[in-house]
């Protein structure tokens, strides 16, 4: 054995290798990380100066925003026109219906008139064939019977004076309706038609007659015109298809209702000569 060996040694004991290497890494991996990030550095810089062109892509967003609020506003005014277009149909289905309902009356009006109308003219067509009948039956019989009513009036101008019970008493109902209207159809106590005027007379003194000229006409004893007593029931054509009857009220005098100009009037039988006459009472 050397005889230093047991001499401390002076000199500084060496550092523990694996700590040097140790702190050697760890100062590397610093300065490495340092060096990346140095060199990351210029890298990096591109994204950034990217999220700068950020104005792009928000002028984009705007004309879609605008294009959509664009669309909205169409969209608001299609359905604006086609509501003014449905209330605009709605107004010209309601004038058309007004329209219909006004010509239905209008026409249910025009066919009422020309109704009336034509039933005015019936009536006036049929007053006149019974006028001009009329006038033909006068025609015959005032030259077959003027002589025999000129007859009976002289016979009866002598007897009319001598009415007496219901005779007379028919004789002052006609007579007191003398100057009331003619109306088709009217049975008193105001107007009168000639049968109607009739009727009532003898009711009043409890004789019921039939309504109608024609069958008052055949409703008592036939007597002729040279043989009229005051009461007796005249009618003008034939027994049973008269067209219109008067009352011998006595003095050639006869009442009836005659038409709608002069209404009931008092007569001679000159006047208008009958063709017959039955006696009732």
């Amino acid at each position: 054995m050397s005889h230093t060996a047991h001499i401390p040694s002076h000199r500084k004991p060496r550092r523990n290798a694996p700590k040097t290497a140790l702190r050697a890494g760890v100062a590397g991996g610093v300065l490495s990380t340092i060096a990346v990030a140095g060199a990351a550095g210029p890298a990096q810089a591109e994204p950034v100066t990217q999220t700068i062109e950020m104005p792009t892509i928000t002028a984009g967003l705007s004309t879609a925003v605008a294009a959509s609020a664009q669309a909205t506003q169409q969209v608001a005014q299609d359905l604006q026109t086609q509501a003014q277009e449905d209330a605009a149909a709605a107004t010209a289905a309601k004038t058309a219906k007004k329209a219909k309902a006004e010509a239905v009356r209008k026409a249910e009006a025009k066919k009422k008139a020309e109704a009336a109308a034509k039933a005015k003219a019936e009536a006036e067509a049929e007053a006149a064939a019974q006028r001009a009948s009329r006038s033909a039956v006068r025609t015959t019989l005032s030259a077959t019977s003027g002589s025999t009513a000129v007859a009976s009036t002289s016979t009866a101008s002598s007897s009319s004076s001598s009415a007496t019970g219901s005779a007379a008493s028919v004789i002052a109902f006609v007579k007191a309706q003398v100057g009331d209207a003619y109306v088709s159809g009217g049975t008193g106590p105001n107007s009168w038609d000639c049968s109607g005027l009739v009727q009532a007379a003898f009711r009043s003194v409890g004789v019921d007659l039939p309504r109608v000229s024609q069958a008052q006409s055949t409703a008592g004893t036939q007597v002729s015109l040279s043989n009229l007593q005051p009461g007796d029931i005249l009618y003008w054509g034939g027994a049973g298809s008269a067209y219109h009857v008067g009352v011998y009220v006595g003095g050639g005098q006869f009442v009836g209702a005659q038409n709608s100009s002069t209404g009931v009037v008092q007569r001679p039988l000159s006047y208008d000569p009958p063709s017959g006459a039955v006696r009732v009472l």
